[in-house]
């Protein structure tokens, strides 16, 4: 069996339990993202130091300013719906948002079975929001802002990944990308850092937190997962993300020992349902392809980023 699998399952298990180690620390949300990727931006920026240069652009850029935010919205949506929703809907949400920019930005037209596998998934997180708002009771509105906020968090991951896609796919490599893009954040939120304060890193429990923050579940995990896109189908390791979610929605019940509606449950089952349908490959030809279909990976078609980390996503 090749290893490239295993890298992306490892890398998603990293990311899926990046919203319970935050939730370890007693910073507020906006400290503790603005560390984490000071510290994992650094170390992917210098191990891709030959190739950010060629990955330098306006877009790319941009798309590291979109990086940035995606932390913020996540680490404040998992602070308020909890790990179990907050991690499910941002990272749920992201394929549809970049299915959307896909159509919009590319003209790439989505097909039936993702327009079905997308209400099915708008649905599912209907369901959280019906459901956490039950157990929280009075708390309802910190669910629902939670949600919004984990929902904006998917918009913007969607955004950094097709700018990603589109600079690999114009000739940049792949590791100067990532450079870029992380380590442009890391450049942006240093002053945020210093700005919120950094003394609550002199807690022993918080700075080995974020250490495991930045270098575990943003450094270590963008590297495997680049490894494994070598030898993975982007496709194959799309589906193999989705351990992300599920990794933290364990932790979440059974290491912060969240409780979750019947509702919530259901939500939960019809987003991943619908996530798998929306992973898996569409093996119709184009109109106006050739008769023999091209392969993943075959470098005459150039194939999109998935989540970073999120790497997503987180």
């Amino acid at each position: 069996m090749k290893q490239g699998p295993l890298a992306v399952v490892g890398a998603s298990v990293l990311w899926g339990t990046a919203g319970t180690a935050g939730l370890l620390v007693s910073a507020d949300s906006v400290a503790l993202a603005a560390a984490r990727l000071v510290i994992g931006g650094a170390v992917l920026a210098l191990f891709a130091s030959k190739g950010v240069r060629r990955a330098v652009s306006p877009a790319t850029l941009l798309a590291a300013a979109a990086v940035a935010a995606y932390q913020l919205c996540f680490f404040a949506a998992v602070g308020r719906t909890g790990v179990a929703v907050g991690t499910v809907v941002a990272i749920g949400s992201g394929p549809v948002f970049t299915g959307l920019l896909s159509w919009v930005l590319h003209r790439e037209r989505p097909s039936g079975r993702w327009v079905l596998a997308t209400a099915a998934a708008i649905a599912g997180c209907a369901a959280l929001i019906a459901g956490g708002a039950e157990e929280a009771g009075g708390q309802g509105g910190q669910m629902v802002s939670g949600v919004l906020l984990a929902l904006l968090g998917g918009l913007v991951y969607a955004f950094y990944a097709v700018s990603a896609a589109r600079a690999i796919a114009k000739g940049a490599p792949s590791d100067g990308v990532m450079g870029v893009l992380f380590g442009g954040a890391a450049v942006i939120m240093l002053p945020v850092l210093l700005w919120r304060g950094a003394g609550w890193l002199g807690e022993p429990k918080a700075l080995l937190a974020v250490l495991y923050l930045g270098l575990a579940s943003t450094a270590l995990s963008y590297f495997l997962y680049g490894r494994g896109l070598r030898t993975t189908p982007v496709a194959t390791a799309a589906t193999l993300a989705l351990a992300e979610p599920a990794v933290a929605a364990l932790l979440g019940l059974v290491v912060l020992d969240e409780r979750l509606a019947p509702v919530s449950w259901a939500g939960l089952a019809l987003l991943a349902v619908s996530l798998v349908v929306v992973a898996l490959p569409d093996r119709r030809p184009r109109p106006g392809a050739p008769e023999t279909p091209s392969t993943p990976g075959d470098p005459a078609v150039p194939e999109p980023v998935p989540s970073t980390g999120r790497s997503r996503r987180a």
